[in-house]
């Protein structure tokens, strides 16, 4: 069909969800309709059939069948005020030509969505500091979740950082609080998990392998853990899954682990006590690996 377009990822667009990528390109085309071209296998992702979430990377390919709609008018996105700005600066702690590395802190989500006005994406301006353009999102961490989380600074960067993201070249330690203390100290969790009733669940009808190691580093008596996660796999919410289902849920985390998720007190924050202390991967420049600890 000639009016079938090709469309190529770019960098900058690294990390977003492909529902949000249409929304960015066709403002005029509406939720339900994408669900259905989606539905039919007349939107594709890199020839395969995909859904409103899938994260995209840089360089893959969005087939658009006719949509019949206006092209979208490009407007300036608001620059962040002052507060912002401070705020965004402060949250750096790694910087060199190619990559800014930050510390985000709980509570701040990636990118905006509905009701959600106050994001990084809407904050990268103020980290342009001597660069030619502002920084790209190249992963991503939940809103709740914090710790370090990379930032290319140029094109290349972005699109190396995006290769070593899709495939095994990145270590992740995370930290977390676990109600409760696993049984062993020293771990592996081997259980598939995927998508099951609005949520991700351990051996869902599409579950894929996930697999974590784990290592209590201290423990307060039987109700609390202080536990190393080192993720393996790199699935939705799998260290939040598969805490739950050794029986140590994460502190906070009422989504998987229900009311035994949380301690009888109010001395510690009500959140997800979950935080990505430290990256490794090789620097997009090729020159030795990349270690951020946060």
């Amino acid at each position: 069909m000639s009016d079938v377009e090709i469309r190529e990822v770019s960098a900058d667009e690294a990390a977003i969800r492909l529902d949000h990528w249409f929304k960015r390109h066709y403002p005029a085309l509406g939720y339900g309709r994408l669900q259905k071209l989606l539905r039919t296998g007349q939107v594709r992702v890199d020839g395969g059939r995909a859904k409103p979430g899938l994260r995209l990377q840089a360089g893959q390919s969005v087939r658009v069948p006719p949509l019949r709609t206006q092209p979208k008018v490009k407007r300036a996105a608001p620059k962040p005020g002052p507060a912002d700005i401070e705020f965004a600066q402060g949250l750096v702690i790694h910087r060199d030509r190619d990559v800014l590395a930050i510390n985000k802190p709980a509570g701040l989500a990636v990118q905006g969505g509905t009701g959600t006005f106050r994001h990084l994406d809407a904050m990268l301006d103020a980290l342009t500091f001597d660069a030619a353009q502002r920084p790209r999102l190249v992963h991503r961490l939940d809103r709740d979740t914090s710790g370090v989380m990379l930032l290319a600074r140029n094109r290349l960067a972005a699109a190396e950082l995006g290769r070593s993201f899709r495939g095994k070249d990145v270590r992740k330690i995370y930290w977390a609080l676990t109600a409760g203390v696993p049984s062993l100290r020293r771990g592996r969790i081997d259980l598939a998990i995927g998508k099951a009733g609005g949520r991700i669940a351990v051996d869902a009808p599409d579950a894929k392998r996930a697999t974590t190691l784990y290592s209590v580093i201290e423990n307060s008596g039987n109700r609390l853990a202080w536990v190393a996660f080192w993720p393996r796999t790199g699935r939705t919410h799998q260290l939040r899954v598969h805490a739950a289902a050794i029986g140590t849920p994460i502190l906070g985390d009422g989504k998987y682990g229900g009311a035994a998720a949380f301690l009888p007190t109010d001395a510690l924050a009500r959140q997800v006590h979950l935080h990505a202390r430290e990256i490794t991967l090789p620097h997009p420049s090729g020159r030795g690996m990349l270690r951020v600890t946060a």
